[in-house]
């Protein structure tokens, strides 16, 4: 299924970086998984699409892929 069409069900966490002068989007649920962009917009396209990316690889590596939890709650 194209990226595109398929939203991602994991919570973003999305904040404006002065250091990379860019937006930064992360999802906390699959390690490692972040994108930027000029705006709030594009950094969450781009996360989208990273993160479809890193579920095919873990399909592809025989990894697991964790549930997507909804809102996460930090300590």
């Amino acid at each position: 299924m194209d990226w595109q069409v398929k939203m991602i069900k994991y919570e973003v966490i999305l904040y404006w970086s002065a250091e990379d002068n860019a937006f930064i989007a992360e999802v906390p649920e699959l390690r490692g998984c972040m994108a930027d962009g000029a705006t709030y917009n594009e950094a969450l396209t781009n996360v989208e699409q990273v993160a479809h990316e890193w579920i095919e690889t873990a399909r592809e590596l025989g990894r697991e892929i964790p549930v997507p939890r909804g809102r996460l709650v930090y300590a």
